[in-house]
């Protein structure tokens, strides 16, 4: 006997089983009045199951994630044979148009959550967002990149002790795996809180597209979808241990001046290894910035002039016993 699907509604609109739509979240309106849009691609398949949102641009300028996700739609990936995949790739509007991180307030969108129907413009992002597609959900990949000129190897960003997530994290299978706590009024700590698991995956930098980067988030969010079976994604190949991160620290420049990035990302270093310098145009300064562990090189910052107090590394320990992860 087979069993009828469940209705799907999104946006005031119902997807049949076996369709798709692109959407629209209306969000703001341009001082001409004209309503800001924020695209939203649903694909339904014929087989209920579960509902995996795909979300980048949170901040403008992260345009990895936003060649991730059109990746996956160009080649079709998005369309599920179970269950459905809602994709934003770009979330942050205002901010993708201007090529910016924050909005036209200057404020961060990932730090305004859950939001307000009449608050900020950021709070009415994040308001409209949890209203109309949060409770749609079970599953969010939120895709980011490093800020600035720091650059982050391909990482996804869980609560180690959220032992579903942790799991989830290593089906997508990334480089590195860190321990990162919900930080307040991030749309992370909102999902957290109303039940839905999401990952934060973290490569490259702002402002570009890295191949490498790009095709670890597709190959990432295969897995994902192969896993909750929604797809069968034959070529993907998982065959590497992540290395799992939960003490780590931001190395700051000692003074003002020009950077010398010594080390590669991603590099394992020994207690004492020089990773980088700063100098000054003069010849007068040369200052070594030294590893005060042993551990992961897992973001650099590729700026070549820093100011002082500037996170300029992000390195970390690695956890060896696997049952640590939830300790």
């Amino acid at each position: 006997m087979s069993v009828k699907p469940k209705k799907f509604v999104i946006l005031n609109q119902e997807i049949l089983p076996g369709r798709g739509a692109q959407l629209n979240l209306e969000v703001a309106h341009l001082h001409t009045h004209t309503p800001v849009q924020v695209p939203v691609i649903v694909e339904r398949a014929h087989e209920d199951g579960p509902v995996v949102l795909l979300m980048a641009g949170m901040h403008g300028d992260e345009i990895n994630g936003m060649e991730i996700i059109r990746r996956i739609i160009r080649r079709g990936y998005n369309i599920p044979t179970a269950g459905t995949i809602i994709c934003i790739p770009v979330f942050n509007i205002f901010g993708f148009l201007n090529v910016m991180r924050v909005l036209p307030d200057g404020r961060d969108l990932n730090r305004s959550f859950p939001g307000t129907k009449n608050g900020s413009l950021a709070s009415q992002f994040a308001y409209h967002f949890m209203k109309e597609i949060a409770p749609k959900v079970d599953y969010v990949i939120d895709f980011h990149t490093g800020s600035a000129r720091r650059n982050n190897m391909a990482q996804i960003r869980c609560v180690f002790k959220d032992t579903v997530s942790l799991d989830l994290a290593k089906i997508f299978n990334p480089p590195f795996i860190i321990h990162s706590a919900y930080i307040p009024k991030s749309i992370r700590e909102s999902m957290h809180k109303r039940g839905k698991k999401i990952l934060l995956f973290e490569g490259g930098m702002t402002n570009s597209i890295d191949e490498q980067i790009v095709k670890e988030g597709v190959d990432g969010v295969k897995r994902f979808l192969n896993h909750l079976n929604m797809r069968s994604f034959k070529e993907v190949v998982t065959n590497r241990e992540p290395v799992f991160i939960k003490d780590h620290k931001w190395l700051r420049a000692p003074n003002s001046g020009m950077f010398q990035l010594l080390v590669k990302n991603g590099s394992f270093v020994e207690q004492g290894t020089v990773l980088g310098m700063v100098t000054d145009p003069f010849g007068h300064i040369e200052r070594k910035v030294k590893s005060p562990m042993t551990g992961y090189v897992f973001c650099v910052n590729e700026s070549p002039v820093v100011n002082k107090g500037d996170a300029i590394f992000h390195i970390g320990n690695k956890i060896e016993d696997e049952n640590s992860h939830e300790k």
